[in-house]
């Protein structure tokens, strides 16, 4: 099935071949966007892969596309690369316990399915700050058993880094430019996230809702 994802700003990130629609201003483009941004742009999505990005007036001509509109800006996922601690350093409380959701400092003798509750509601939040991918190794079982069914993708980190303390949100640690995996292009995954946000240059330093996150073309984050 194609999907059309309309967004009012798409941000595709360095190395994207896209040429940005005709606008002026601030929200066109600013210096935390080493690549193009397009003005009511849109990301054609066929399967799990990225089909077209473009101009939405464009890619929307005559296509059979099914139409999701986001307010906001879309950008590719994002990279945590603080994984190994985020599921393994800290405690992910379940609602029904009534102590909040942030990350708490691990408790003794959590069991191999506490373990595994707290890394899938980990990374459910994860998702929930636009992140596609994150940085290993993990050295529990019931972890690598949750990020392995969650669909989000490892990657090689900093020596160090994937074990030290950092946020969820991964624009609270740097700015945009540095925070996608990868950028997206034609042929390559189509894992993106749309903010709701006015301008790119507001994504710098994180604290942005995060409207949807989407992987492998798959809807796996949506705000209610």
């Amino acid at each position: 099935m194609l999907t059309l994802h309309r967004a009012e700003l798409l941000y595709p990130g360095d190395g994207a071949s896209v040429a940005p629609a005709d606008s002026a201003g601030p929200s066109a483009a600013g210096p935390s966007a080493a690549g193009a941004v397009l003005v009511d742009g849109a990301v054609l999505v066929d399967g799990a892969a990225v089909a077209a990005i473009g101009p939405f007036a464009e890619l929307a001509a005559g296509s059979p596309a099914r139409v999701r509109e986001w307010p906001g800006v879309l950008v590719p996922g994002l990279l945590n690369r603080h994984g190994a601690w985020l599921l393994e350093g800290v405690y992910h409380p379940d609602p029904r316990e009534g102590i909040g959701e942030q990350p708490l400092p691990l408790a003794d003798g959590l069991t191999d399915g506490q373990w595994g509750g707290s890394a899938r509601r980990g990374l459910q939040r994860l998702l929930g700050h636009g992140v596609t991918a994150l940085t290993g190794p993990f050295a529990r079982a019931a972890v690598r058993t949750a990020v392995g069914r969650s669909g989000l993708r490892t990657a090689p980190g900093a020596p160090g880094t994937a074990t030290a303390p950092g946020p969820l949100d991964p624009l609270a640690a740097g700015p945009l430019a540095a925070a996608p995996h990868r950028p997206l292009t034609v042929g390559g995954a189509a894992d993106f996230a749309v903010f709701a946000v006015r301008t790119v240059e507001e994504l710098d330093g994180g604290g942005a809702v995060c409207l949807a996150t989407v992987l492998d073309g798959r809807l796996l984050h949506r705000r209610r």
